[in-house]
């Protein structure tokens, strides 16, 4: 009976997984169009904090502000990073040259002979090839901004049937009012996690830009969008977000003090944010066991390249929050969170 039941598990997990990677043209634009949803939602919620506002302009109108104004910031950054990551590719070429430089001055400070080590390493480094799938991503996310867009219409007019929905396949009742229990509880835990982790990796992601544009490494905001990216994965993620950008500044400079300056500058805020600011703004919030948070980005970027990387921990997290909510999974949710409190 067991064997069954986990040969039906494995056949299940299989085919979703078939699913995932050959619609991932019609899955990744619905989830970023649910992202979106959601973000909207909560910005016309906060509209409804300005009395003026909620009590004289209807429902629909503050929607489609909220969706103007989120859709614009989206379309605005996605322009910026993709004109960073074309700057990029372009200047790259020019660091090359430094390879010898940097060998040299390493292999004197450790007082061991690493020149062909190292410039076989920089001889075949190509930064513009590394950047081309990040590019890719991104300009497909922008030129599906119709397919998101009309998702998202369609998630908005279907928000108003939806409780009438549950109702018709819950029933009416004490089974009805804790499944709208469980929602509301699943909507507000996301709420939390995503506006206060996603405020948290701003200033994260401001103070870098600030570090990073005084010492003058080229693209300053996209080095900043990746450790706004990266901070969202616990413990792991804001080391690769502060190391990224200080090799990279080897390579660009041939110097060790921007390397030490950005180390030093971005690494000892992301501590102290990290250790200090955070667990009291966050609480006990869920969040993703480091190990699981790694797992995660090597199973969605292995089915969608970039943009399932990017994705990973926003899916993750929601999957948890839900979990967490049923006795079945709850197991499986304190397992996957970071510290086992839900």
């Amino acid at each position: 009976m067991k064997i069954d039941r986990m040969a039906s598990w494995l056949i299940v997990v299989t085919l979703i997984i078939l699913a995932l990677i050959a619609g991932q043209s019609i899955f990744i634009p619905f989830i970023v169009s649910l992202l979106i949803w959601f973000v909207v939602k909560k910005t016309r919620n906060s509209l409804d904090k300005i009395e003026f506002i909620r009590r004289y302009v209807p429902k629909w109108f503050k929607t489609f502000l909220a969706s103007i104004l989120v859709f614009s910031i989206l379309m605005f950054v996605g322009r910026l990073l993709t004109s960073n990551i074309e700057q990029l590719a372009l200047s790259s070429k020019s660091y090359i040259s430094n390879a010898e430089i940097i060998s040299a001055r390493i292999s004197e400070l450790l007082r061991v002979n690493l020149d062909e080590t190292i410039n076989h390493f920089f001889g075949n480094l190509d930064i513009e090839s590394y950047l081309q799938p990040l590019f890719r991503s991104i300009s497909g996310i922008l030129g599906n901004m119709m397919m998101i867009v009309f998702y998202t219409i369609f998630l908005f007019i279907e928000e108003g049937l939806f409780n009438r929905k549950i109702q018709l396949i819950v029933g009416e009742g004490e089974k009805s009012e804790k499944f709208t229990k469980t929602l509301l509880k699943i909507d507000k835990m996301m709420s939390r996690y995503i506006i206060l982790k996603s405020l948290i990796n701003l200033l994260n992601a401001s103070i870098a830009f600030i570090v990073l544009y005084f010492v003058g490494i080229d693209s300053p905001f996209f080095w900043a969008a990746i450790i706004f990216f990266f901070s969202f994965i616990p413990s792991i993620g804001p080391i690769l977000g502060t190391l990224l950008p200080a090799i990279f500044s080897l390579i660009q400079f041939a110097e060790f003090v921007p390397f030490l300056i950005i180390l030093i500058g971005i690494g000892s805020f992301q501590i102290a944010i990290g250790n200090y600011l955070e667990p009291r703004i966050m609480g006990n919030t869920l969040n993703i066991s480091p190990l699981f948070g790694i797992f995660a980005l090597a199973i969605w970027g292995s089915l969608w390249g970039i943009t399932g990387m990017l994705l990973s921990v926003p899916i993750t997290v929601a999957l948890i929050i839900v979990m967490a909510q049923f006795p079945s999974t709850r197991k499986v949710a304190i397992l996957l969170s970071e510290k086992g409190k839900l």
